[in-house]
């Protein structure tokens, strides 16, 4: 990973013919690259691995209880959990299921 020299910002591998170049997507400026060894990895966001649903009580022993009102039977306890579902600068979302009748309800931070 690299940043460019004139404005700092992230460089991206351009490849032309035989030749390959660290290209700033701001400014342009271009560094060739040299004989190095050169991994490129890329990772893909799959929507479809959202939110998890807790269909059995497998596991909810295991998660930690607290004291808030059901908004279904009115118990007073819940198990709770917090997942990232939004983007990374947004607070998690936080995820209840009542101790007593197992209605499942979500808070967003």
């Amino acid at each position: 990973m690299e940043f460019c020299e004139k404005c700092g910002n992230l460089m991206i591998v351009e490849k032309k013919r035989k030749k390959s170049f660290l290209v700033c997507r701001k400014c342009g400026w271009k560094k060739p690259l040299k004989k190095e060894k050169l991994v490129i990895t890329e990772s893909a966001h799959e929507p479809s691995r959202g939110i998890v649903i807790m269909e059995k009580d497998e596991g909810l022993a295991e998660l930690p209880k607290t004291k808030i009102m059901c908004p279904k039977c009115e118990n007073m306890e819940a198990y709770w959990w917090m997942q990232q579902t939004r983007a990374a600068d947004e607070p998690p979302t936080i995820f209840y299921k009542c101790t007593k009748c197992g209605y499942s309800w979500r808070s967003y931070g």
